[in-house]
């Protein structure tokens, strides 16, 4: 079976998970004023898993700035800590009702393999406090509560920025080892899935999320489906999950970057077969996925229920 969802902002409700704040804000108001956010935050994430249960989307990918300026604290110095962790353990409670699984994609200025050591650091407490929201959502130990990064660089040349990624792998709680996976890029200069097998996989068992715009910009030598099934054959046991996105360039604007996302999706998805989870990481979120399950899935609008507004 192959379930699609979207990532963290809702448009279809006024939820939000994204309160954030400029660095002088967090300098001038401090940590209460980010505990406040962060509280509101969790509420708006109950409130999306809600809906997504309501409207039969079973796949999300959690905001990660549901605690702003989070590397410059820990989370248990919150003053609304407590209830904070109460919210985010029922988020996972509703979450379990309709099998929803929910995940995390990690800035990019997350780089293992950074040659400056104060990257590094601060990329494993980043990735180890992704991994803590998890904990506290109640989510398994496990790649079906994925946090996904790209390796971020190739200083020194591909593989003795891998090298790096993978030594500084090492450094991650155990629970972030068990989540962490890594996704192929978009560029010649970094990663095709091929290279991510080769370079990371193999060494440290790291699962490979599946792109397929990104594929589509950067494929290397395999062809989609060869790609697809080597991502998505990493995946250690857990149910594979990837990524789709039409080009933006291709389909709505000729002036965009080739790799820009598109708000809809224009093609239907090749699943070659394989199971899998999909985020859809198109500019209309839930919209996108509800307007491909009526195009391409149910081909009958009258089959797709009306969406559930609260």
């Amino acid at each position: 079976m192959v379930r699609l969802g979207y990532a963290c902002i809702n448009l279809s409700s006024e939820f939000s998970t994204n309160r954030s704040m400029k660095k002088a804000t967090f300098l001038a108001k401090g940590i209460t004023y980010v505990s406040e956010l962060a509280l509101k935050n969790a509420q708006g994430l109950l409130d999306i898993v809600k809906w997504n249960n309501n409207n039969g989307l079973q796949v999300y990918r959690m905001s990660s700035s549901l605690f702003p300026w989070m590397s410059e604290y820990e989370l248990c110095e919150l003053p609304d800590y407590i209830e904070i962790s109460k919210i985010l353990s029922e988020v996972g409670k509703t979450a379990k009702l309709k099998n929803q699984r929910l995940g995390f994609h990690p800035g990019h200025f997350n780089q293992l393999g950074s040659i400056n050591p104060n990257v590094v650091i601060k990329t494993v407490k980043e990735l180890n406090q992704h991994s803590e929201i998890m904990d506290l959502v109640g989510l398994p130990h496990s790649y079906m509560s994925k946090i996904n990064i790209h390796i971020g660089n190739a200083t020194g040349g591909k593989i003795l920025a891998t090298e790096r990624f993978c030594e500084n792998f090492s450094k991650l709680n155990a629970s972030t080892k068990a989540r962490l996976v890594i996704e192929n890029d978009d560029k010649a200069s970094l990663y095709t899935v091929q290279e991510l097998y080769d370079l990371v996989h193999l060494k440290i068992r790291t699962p490979i999320t599946f792109d397929y715009l990104h594929h589509y910009c950067n494929p290397g030598l395999l062809s989609e489906e060869d790609a697809l099934k080597l991502a998505t054959s990493t995946w250690n046991g857990d149910k594979p999950c990837t990524h789709y996105s039409s080009s933006k360039k291709l389909h709505e604007d000729s002036s965009s970057k080739l790799l820009a996302h598109a708000d809809y999706i224009y093609d239907e998805i090749n699943y070659y077969g394989v199971e899998m989870d999909i985020v859809c990481e198109c500019k209309a979120k839930e919209l996108a996925v509800i307007k491909y399950t009526k195009d391409y899935i149910t081909k009958d609008v009258s089959e797709t229920p009306e969406l559930v507004l609260s």
